[in-house]
């Protein structure tokens, strides 16, 4: 019996994609869903990595593997690099759009070879499930709608304290959802398992070492959801029995961030009013927050006694659903600090002069709901609204309780309210 497919927010962008041109490439961390998401649109299909015989004819005659049913799916096609620039020809000497679906898991090496998919390609990248994917959230706020200036919905988030911290240790591979939490840990434990010992290549270098590549992403798990420097992450290898050169670690993560294991988050630049000078550091995040628990060790009751681990894994959390429910409106993902010392947790970039700014908070009590809204009121006010905008939206995303919009003008949203 087929399995049954989960819907995802993806599925609305790749169809815009496919309807404007001739060739989608969807990229993603291996397990986050892409080949079946785009089965769903596919006529005709070819898996590389499972197809022995459709690898050689690829390498030798490359344009055989692309007549069949459009949209047509080269299932990882990375496997077979050459396959990129025979579609872009494809794509040209057939001048219609939806042909062509690519999915990878991996990004090649830059090659001088492969010609540019200007106006040809679009890319896509697909992360594990958010919150509105896996059922958790009552999906009543509308980041889009936010977005555009409208008001947020009231109402109270389904999802407990407890199903949000099991979600950070869980993750939103779609394999595991009907898995028990051990059983989708212990695949989580795996895939890291698999990172270290077999995914990476190191092209014009010594060959890796998993032990020490091992140590980096557990410095990584350590510092999510900050702008720890190539000093402190090489420093913080050392937990784990090795040290790393600030050059080794740049090459590591930019092998990691091929992967679409790493995803770091840019820093905003807004024109200001004031002097203060804007940092540009990215924050430091894994493709989901239960690779950090994992490399952490820890599970739901670390996490309950562990509160400020917790909060960095929510960010986290935070910074995945929403990066995939900005990327149907078209919109980035940032973070904001400038050398006062002012920091904002997520920036939604929405187009010419469009933002919005989100604190991001475990605690949802009146204190720490004043501080974070003051927080976002004075950054408002430093942005020059003629160069920048004005915010569509101020608001704190929080782990529980009810979305509604303060005197003050900030929206409260549990993040288990939230949708594309």
């Amino acid at each position: 019996m087929a399995k049954a497919y989960i819907p995802r927010v993806a599925d609305e962008e790749l169809a815009t994609r496919l309807s404007r041109i001739g060739a989608v490439l969807i990229e993603g961390v291996k397990g986050c869903g892409k080949t079946e998401t785009a089965r769903r649109r596919a006529k005709s299909e070819v898996l590389l990595d499972l197809d022995e015989q459709a690898r050689e004819t690829a390498k030798l005659v490359p344009r055989n593997i692309l007549a069949g049913a459009a949209p047509r799916l080269l299932d990882e096609w990375q496997i077979v690099p050459g396959l990129w620039n025979a579609v872009r020809r494809e794509v040209d000497a057939r001048g219609e759009d939806g042909q062509f679906i690519l999915t990878g898991s991996a990004t090649p090496h830059d090659d001088e070879t492969r010609h540019s998919g200007t106006a040809r390609f679009s890319r896509m990248r697909m992360r594990t499930m958010t919150l509105a994917e896996t059922g958790l959230s009552s999906r009543q706020v509308s980041l889009g709608a936010l977005l555009r200036g409208e008001p947020v919905a009231s109402g109270a988030a389904p999802a407990s304290f407890d199903d949000i911290i099991e979600e950070c240790c869980r993750g939103g591979w779609p394999a595991d959802r009907k898995r028990s939490l051990s059983q989708a840990r212990a695949n989580i434990s795996d895939y890291v398992q698999e990172i270290t010992y077999g995914d990476i290549r190191m092209p014009n270098r010594p060959r890796r070492d998993p032990t020490r590549l091992l140590g980096l992403l557990r410095a990584l798990a350590k510092n999510v959801a900050s702008e720890a420097t190539l000093v402190t992450l090489a420093q913080d290898t050392a937990a784990s029995g090795v040290q790393l050169d600030e050059d080794t670690v740049s090459v590591y993560l930019g092998a990691l961030e091929r992967l679409m294991v790493y995803e770091p988050l840019t820093a905003w630049s807004p024109v200001l009013r004031s002097k203060a000078r804007v940092r540009t550091k990215p924050k430091h995040h894994l493709a989901d927050p239960a690779l950090a628990a994992a490399l952490l060790e820890a599970g739901p009751g670390e996490l309950r006694r562990d509160l400020k681990t917790f909060g960095f894994l929510f960010e986290s959390l935070v910074v995945r659903d929403l990066r995939v429910y900005a990327a149907v409106a078209d919109a980035q993902t940032h973070h904001y600090r400038d050398n006062t010392g002012m920091e904002v947790d997520v920036i939604v970039t929405a187009g010419f002069k469009r933002w919005a700014a989100f604190e991001v908070k475990l605690g949802t009590t009146g204190d720490v709901l004043d501080k974070a809204a003051a927080n976002l009121l004075s950054f408002a006010a430093k942005v020059d609204v003629q160069s920048s905008g004005t915010p569509q939206i101020l608001g704190i995303v929080t782990s529980g309780g009810c979305s509604y919009t303060r005197p003050d003008g900030v929206a409260v949203i549990p993040l288990a309210t939230l949708d594309k």
